[in-house]
């Protein structure tokens, strides 16, 4: 099992400089990948509660963030080997063309290093700043994915439906990796059917680490019942970290308590088959400087 972690693209303490030096550590003690999310607002008054709070806010770090392609690029120019992902973009707030030509340079400014994680989001406050749909996100979604892989392969490019078009081009360069590696978040029925018919694997971040290995095992079988290499599929699991001195004990969550618990629950990840853990430093209470999240980096990488 290989291990990824995010960056510090959010929150006050988030700046180029410590961002490039934070991507550079992981690089020297040898993290497979790291990670940034996206995230367009922070509403003062949300129409969508956010639901890990209890009066439906944001985090306060979430008032502070850099965008996830420019900031993977610039980490790319600073960087070596490491891999590069995002973990998500959210395809509502994307036109796919587009997208497909910012992340081809992305991929070819950083000789073949990128994953691209994408999910659709959720907060109705981000989908109307993004002027984003309101309904057919699913077939949106599988759409958008299309247009992606054909803007990635062979000239000449064309496509035509229902919600985006592509006159037959040249487009150029592509990128260095063929194919680009998809993973896609999800958790409804049809949601993880688009895993199991279009993405290279599950990205699933917020579910029990005990009820993902069913749910994996679920999408492999649709995805070989659609004639696809089902056993081919990756699963990347994202474990937001809270590191304490004290064991939490009985009903914590994964991810949280002592280095003994999170050590449990990385093997946890490991026997239903991860294929890359993402451990996500930034809940740890000490993390809001560099100093503080360099430090848990360096503790949470022997672990995996």
């Amino acid at each position: 099992m290989r291990v990824g972690t995010i960056l510090p693209h959010l929150g006050p303490a988030a700046s180029p400089e410590t961002i490039v030096r934070s991507a550079q550590t992981a690089e020297a003690l040898d993290y497979d990948s790291v990670w940034v999310a996206e995230r367009l607002l922070y509403p003062l008054q949300p129409r969508t509660k956010f639901p890990a709070t209890p009066d439906g806010m944001l985090p306060d770090f979430y008032k502070d963030v850099f965008e996830p392609v420019e900031t993977l690029t610039w980490v790319a120019a600073h960087t070596r080997k490491i891999r590069l992902g995002t973990s998500v973009l959210n395809m509502p707030f994307h036109n796919p063309a587009l997208l497909a030509r910012r992340l081809t340079t992305l991929d070819v400014f950083s000789g073949g290093r990128l994953n691209v994680g994408l999910g659709q989001g959720w907060s109705q406050d981000e989908y109307i700043a993004a002027g984003a749909p309101t309904s057919g996100l699913a077939s949106r979604a599988d759409e958008f994915v299309a247009v992606l892989r054909a803007m990635w392969g062979p000239d000449p490019v064309a496509h035509q439906g229902p919600h985006f078009q592509v006159a037959p081009s040249i487009i150029r360069p592509k990128p260095v990796q063929q194919p680009v590696p998809i993973y896609l978040a999800a958790y409804a029925p049809t949601a993880l059917a688009r895993v199991a018919h279009v993405a290279d694997g599950w990205l699933p971040t917020g579910i029990p680490v005990s009820a993902i290995g069913q749910m994996m095992a679920q999408i492999r079988a649709m995805a070989s019942a659609a004639g696809r290499d089902g056993a081919a599929l990756k699963l990347i699991v994202l474990g937001h970290v809270t590191l304490t001195d004290a064991p939490l004990g009985e009903g914590r969550a994964d991810f949280t308590g002592s280095l003994d618990e999170i050590r449990r629950d990385v093997e946890a990840a490991r026997e239903i088959g991860t294929d890359l853990l993402i451990l996500n430093p930034g809940a740890t209470p000490g993390t809001e400087t560099e100093a503080g999240f360099n430090r848990v980096q360096e503790l949470l990488r022997p672990l995996a």
